[in-house]
């Protein structure tokens, strides 16, 4: 008889789903969104939808990995678990003794979004051993700095109060493919006579149903922002009682704003004056309107100060006193969980650096005092997925460099590694989540028995500390013990929930008062004083460096603005394995007025590079993006790519304005045709 057993979805992703498993004979057979889930309700991406496929993947790393071959090569020998854990043991202790415990840099981001495997017992390992710290910006740094800047805190509306607004603007945002879970409260909202604007510099799935799409010229969303408020100050649309009573530097904010004319925004955006004058009368006048604003605003050199001007917006019109209206970038903020007592920062020995994320490769090449020496890498794939790849690769190529990495399948990074150690997947351990899509609590069981010998980075951190020697109590804790740590802030929105209700329930609203939230409804943002900063701070609209109206120089050798939004059926560099990502992520969307002087047609061969690296993808010249936009989707593996570079070896380590973040769709390119 078939067996349902339940989980959660730990890519990274807003709508954080709850799953459903049919178990027959051992083996999971099906695997589905859980039904009466207010979120999920029952339906899963079509990346999810397959995950069943990877787990059972006959390339499933399973038993430890020594490396016997040059770095990069892949290949390997295997070792059993002691073997491995004490040369961890051994290198960490030689490293720490030339060079101090800073020259190990742990590595991690999103791969898993379980507060156990992401944030848990590897953090209080390093900050134990005294590593240095990684500052974790690649994706959503400058846009939470931003949202912060504004509302002090990082609250947004529910995504089931979207089925109330009259006016829906997802900016930036390809809903079908990043967060498909809000798409049915889109619809429904549609239904009921909402109308449903993109702007986007591609077309994307979204786009292409949306009742209207304002194609934006990349990383321009700044200059926008600044338009819209002009035209809302200017044509009485602003809420002034809302504004007095619950907003500071709001007459600074209308004085500079009344620069950003419709005519001078349409320069810098591409967007015609006339649409922009439209745009704003229709965002003023409509209530309750919303925004869905999401991180590839924020992933160009002003994408902090455009998130931050993004989000005044609904300050300005006095959109949060309305259900439905508001904005929502991220909701993660109000779970409010304890991530000192799941962290535990207080066990470093003493403040260590902190190395930015996004500047792997420099650090792996420049960094001193002291070299990085060793890279232990978990939920990430950095080949793959960090600005100026070549240099990323000859960091990793370092004989000197000792590399571990914690892995499900043999990534690009793992080539690199000196060890390799397989880790089970979010369907066979523990752990708790939150969102940033939505406001619901999850607990996850073991769902599947892990195959071979693979284990939760909780018990690997755990066994490492053990053989190191660190002796205190945090490191013995078990996972029940961690996940009462993380309940236990004390904060209402987490009162009566706990691990003994989230075992029976698996999935608890947070406590956000009667009806659907409203954060700001009657004020209350998180800054001292309770209101919104609209203070025009370092507000002014400058094009970025690598734009079309940027640096005159670039421009003339490399015209064309290179933007990689997330391809449709994979999630970042996840699954990069499959065949259909292979052909999907090796493409290059050219508009016909840049392919036809250069004798481009769909199908051809052409060379993507400027002055850090080229790559060859496969042309397609359709109308997905605008003259003086390519756009290649994300993100295939290096390996894959013939050069054994991905278009993420274009783009710069120039980080973001505020927030410390990777610019990758400040990217100028020239193309050409293979063979020319």
């Amino acid at each position: 008889m078939a067996e349902i057993r339940h989980s959660v979805c730990a890519l990274d992703c807003p709508d954080a789903c709850g799953l459903v498993l049919k178990i027959e004979d051992g083996r999971a057979t099906r695997i589905q969104g859980t039904p009466g889930h207010p979120v999920t309700q029952g339906f899963l991406c079509g990346k999810v939808a397959r995950y069943l496929e990877r787990e059972y993947s006959p390339n499933r790393l399973t038993t430890p990995l020594r490396r016997v071959g040059a770095k990069g090569e892949g290949r390997f020998e295997p070792i059993t678990w002691d073997e491995a854990l004490s040369v961890i043991t051994e290198r960490f202790q030689a490293i720490i003794a030339d060079h101090g415990a800073e020259a190990i840099l742990p590595y991690s981001y999103g791969g898993s979004m379980g507060l156990l495997q992401a944030n848990g017992m590897d953090r209080r390992f390093f900050h134990r051993l005294g590593a240095s710290r990684l500052d974790r910006t690649i994706c959503a740094s400058a846009g939470t700095a931003g949202l912060m800047a504004t509302q002090g805190i990082r609250y947004g509306i529910d995504p089931e109060a979207f089925v109330h607004s009259k006016l829906i603007i997802a900016w930036g945002a390809n809903v079908l493919t990043t967060n498909v879970h809000l798409w049915p409260f889109i619809v429904e909202a549609r239904r009921r006579g909402a109308k449903f604007i993109v702007i986007d510099p591609v077309r994307t799935k979204t786009a292409s149903l949306a009742d209207q799409h304002i194609r934006i010229n990349p990383g321009s969303d700044l200059a926008l922002a600044l338009g819209l408020m002009h035209l809302l100050f200017a044509n009485n649309q602003a809420d002034e009682e809302y504004l007095k009573a619950h907003a500071s530097g709001w007459t600074d904010l209308r004085e500079t704003a009344q620069a950003y004319t419709p005519e001078k925004v349409s320069a810098w955006t591409g967007i015609p004056a006339a649409d922009i004058i439209e745009l704003a009368r229709e965002y003023g006048e409509t209530k309750p309107a919303v925004i869905r604003l999401n991180y590839g605003v924020q992933r160009s050199e002003r994408g902090g100060a455009a998130v931050r001007a993004v989000a005044m917006l609904p300050v300005i019109t006095g959109a949060w006193r309305h259900v439905g209206g508001g904005l929502q970038l991220s909701t993660s903020q109000a779970f409010h969980f304890n991530r000192t007592a799941l962290e535990m920062p207080e066990l470093q020995p003493h403040p260590t650096r902190l190395v930015n994320m996004s500047e792997l490769g420099s650090a792996l090449t420049k960094l001193n005092d002291p070299p990085v020496k060793a890279l232990f890498v978990y939920c990430s794939n950095p080949a793959a997925v960090v600005p100026d790849q070549r240099a990323v690769l000859a960091g990793l190529s370092r004989e000197d460099l000792f590399t571990v990495v914690v892995e499900q399948f043999q990534t690009d990074t793992a080539d690199y590694a000196d060890l390799v150690l397989p880790t089970t997947t979010f369907l066979e351990h523990t752990d708790i989540y939150g969102a940033y899509g939505h406001h619901y609590v999850q607990l996850a069981r073991p769902a599947l028995p892990p195959p071979g010998q693979a284990r939760s980075n909780v018990e690997i951190f755990r066994e490492l500390a053990l053989r190191l020697g660190f002796d205190e109590p945090a490191f013995t804790e078990s996972e029940d013990d961690m996940i009462r740590g993380i309940l236990s802030s004390g904060h209402k929105h987490l009162d009566g929930i706990t691990l003994e209700r989230l075992d029976i329930e698996r999935s608890v609203r947070l406590n956000l008062g009667e009806g659907l939230f409203r954060p700001f409804a009657d004020g209350g943002f998180g800054h001292a004083d309770g209101k919104a900063d609209l203070r025009p701070l370092d507000l002014d609209y400058v094009p970025p460096i690598e734009s079309r109206h940027g640096d005159f120089a670039l421009r003339q050798s490399f015209p064309l603005e290179l933007i990689s939004p997330k391809n449709h059926d994979s999630m970042n560099s996840t699954f990069g394995n499959r065949l259909d990502v292979d052909r999907q992520t090796a493409i290059l969307h050219i508009s016909t007025a840049d392919a036809g002087p250069r004798g481009i047609a769909s199908g051809d061969s052409v060379r993507v590079f400027n002055g850090r690296a080229s790559v060859v993808l496969a042309a397609e010249v359709d109308g997905v993006v605008g003259p003086g936009t390519v756009s290649s989707p994300s993100l295939r593996w290096p390996k894959k790519q013939p050069g054994g570079l991905n278009i993420n070896a274009l783009v710069s380590e120039r980080l973001t304005d505020i927030g410390g973040g990777a610019t990758f769709y400040s990217c100028l390119v020239q193309i050409e045709k293979c063979g020319d």
